[in-house]
């Protein structure tokens, strides 16, 4: 372990704290308009429900009406998810190929300047109580959004700070985004609870809160300005579909990057619980927009902790055995909070999650980083774009699909129980995971992946 770590290292850089700085900015404005979706599509799922053959029926019942809207909202979260995936999904590939030959810097602008169009969008669309279509239209731009920003985001990292520094500005990036995903929840929820007392009206809260997100953005967009990232090697052709499924190949030949992703996406895509916390807060737990806001920011809250935790400490001895263990850990706590009925053992079990999720979060990003030629960072970074895409959106997808079939109860439970057989399966397949040591010496363990010798 070195003697003289310093846990401040990347925030030396005045680059880079423009750069965090933004980074937190949007990340808060995602989260905002996500808790403001969420919530929203319940609301209407309501309105929508009061209108149809069955108002009488569900007028008499309360009971009913709100099992009914629960219903309704986990499919519209799922096709939400769909909207956000697919878009990734085809763009990632493109959009890491344009980071690798073009500006990172004005990419990232350009994905963060359509995020805040998206937010003023959805808050000409809540003012005029515009259709459900539109939404969703708004939804499919931020997917187009967040397939440009993360390759150009991700990319740009190792263009503001040195090599030395780069495992981490992983660490402190995963602090802000954590410190993005507690505040803008909160943020979130709070400002559509209070703008709904003080108005008497949903309507405009809804407005206000996707308006604050739009600024959100704006202010990355402005912060990313003076950043002035080092010039980096471009590759001679990026213009052919092999050049395209360049970073496809690399992440398939990398054995153990191919495993840390991998095993993310299924522990994720499966054990998500965040897509059904609106259902969760009314339904279960009985609590309102604000208290959604904060089962939200339970995971970052969480994996803020774990981050501080990481960047204050010598890098894991162990990180292949620390990754198994923590999402294996993640699926326990998923179950448990399916079962729970208690906002605080609920806030808990979600904080947890966070806390051992970030583990995952740091040891994956720091490979990437580690193991990637310059040339080749927007291609590798899109790979990892669809990967996260697929465990995030797609699993708010599979977690509203299953939650209109099953009820959120089980369809939460049965995520924790195949996050688990994801850990043992991807513990079986990929050995040289278990293996894997310092993330300082990753070189070493690719080079030679077998298990050291037994006396």
């Amino acid at each position: 372990m070195p003697v003289d770590h310093d846990p401040y290292a990347a925030l030396r850089h005045a680059d880079y704290r423009r750069f965090l700085a933004g980074a937190v900015a949007a990340s808060v404005g995602g989260e905002v308009l996500a808790v403001a979706v969420g919530w929203e599509f319940l609301q209407r799922a309501k309105k929508l429900l009061l209108f149809s053959s069955s108002a009488a029926e569900a007028l008499a019942d309360p009971n009913l009406l709100e099992i009914e809207a629960g219903k309704a909202a986990a499919g519209l979260i799922g096709l939400a998810g769909l909207a956000q995936f697919l878009p990734v999904l085809l763009l990632a590939l493109p959009a890491g190929q344009l980071a690798d030959r073009y500006s990172r810097k004005v990419l990232l602008q350009s994905a963060v300047l359509t995020m805040a169009l998206v937010g003023f969008g959805l808050s000409a669309i809540s003012w005029h109580s515009g259709p459900v279509p539109l939404i969703f239209g708004c939804v499919i731009l931020a997917g187009c959004s967040r397939a440009f920003s993360m390759s150009s985001r991700v990319s740009l990292l190792t263009q503001i700070v040195p090599a030395r520094d780069v495992a981490n500005a992983v660490t402190w990036n995963s602090s802000g985004w954590q410190v993005a995903s507690v505040s803008g929840p909160a943020l979130g929820g709070g400002l559509i609870t209070v703008v709904n007392v003080i108005t008497g009206n949903m309507t405009t809260a809804f407005t206000v809160t996707y308006a604050f997100a739009g600024l959100c953005c704006l202010t990355c967009v402005v912060l990313l300005i003076p950043v002035r990232p080092r010039a980096v090697d471009r590759p001679a052709e990026t213009r052919s579909l092999a050049s395209l499924l360049a970073g496809v190949r690399f992440v398939w030949k990398t054995e153990i990057l191919l495993a840390a992703i991998t095993l993310d996406l299924f522990a994720v895509l499966l054990g998500g619980a965040t897509a059904l916390l609106p259902i969760y807060a009314q339904q279960i737990l009985h609590i309102n927009a604000a208290g959604l806001g904060c089962l939200r920011a339970a995971p970052a809250a969480g994996a803020l902790v774990t981050a501080m935790i990481l960047a204050h400490r010598p890098p894991l001895r162990h990180a292949g055995r620390a990754l198994l263990l923590s999402v294996a850990g993640f699926g326990m706590a998923t179950i448990v909070f399916g079962l729970s009925t208690n906002v605080w053992l609920s806030f808990a079990m979600l904080a947890l999650t966070g806390a051992l999720d970030n583990v995952s979060v740091v040891i994956r990003g720091t490979l990437m980083q580690l193991l990637t030629p310059d040339d080749m960072r927007g291609r590798v970074s899109a790979v990892n774009a669809v990967f996260i895409s697929s465990s995030n959106e797609l699993g708010a997808f599979e977690s509203g699909l299953t939650a209109y079939w099953f009820g959120p109860i089980w369809s939460v439970v049965g995520g924790g129980v195949g996050t688990i057989l994801v850990v043992l399966s991807a513990a079986a397949l990929w050995p040289s995971l278990r293996w894997l040591g310092p993330l300082h010496k990753v070189e070493r363990i690719v080079v030679n992946p077998a298990p050291p010798a037994t006396n």
